[in-house]
């Protein structure tokens, strides 16, 4: 389980609604994480975090700067937290994306 699932409730969906599906793949319900409930940095906190600026190209992923500059890819969503932007669609060529460090403490400031 990835550092983004840590703490989050786990359900199990056997809603009605989706038998047929789970017929269809051969299983009784799906298992489901809660949705996580995030913060911003306050200001005070927001001065305690450095970043790097990048600026957005063509082929740039949200993936690919977190294992840049995180050494792990599955912490892509930092970086679009961070910048409010939840998806590479929401970024234009020439854009500056802030890469939010250190990383334990941005995630410590989200609340993870």
């Amino acid at each position: 389980m990835g550092l983004r699932y840590a703490g989050r409730k786990v359900v199990r969906n056997a809603d009605m609604l989706y038998q047929e599906q789970f017929r269809k793949r051969g299983i009784k319900s799906v298992v489901q994480y809660t949705t996580p409930t995030l913060k911003y940095p306050t200001d005070d906190q927001a001065r305690e975090i450095k970043t790097i600026g990048h600026i957005w190209r063509t082929g740039d992923k949200y993936y690919k700067l977190a294992a840049q500059y995180y050494n792990n890819e599955d912490l892509w969503w930092v970086i679009a937290w961070f910048n409010k932007k939840p998806t590479e669609a929401h970024v234009t060529i020439g854009d500056v994306i802030h890469i939010p460090i250190p990383l334990e403490t941005v995630l410590r400031y989200y609340g993870v």
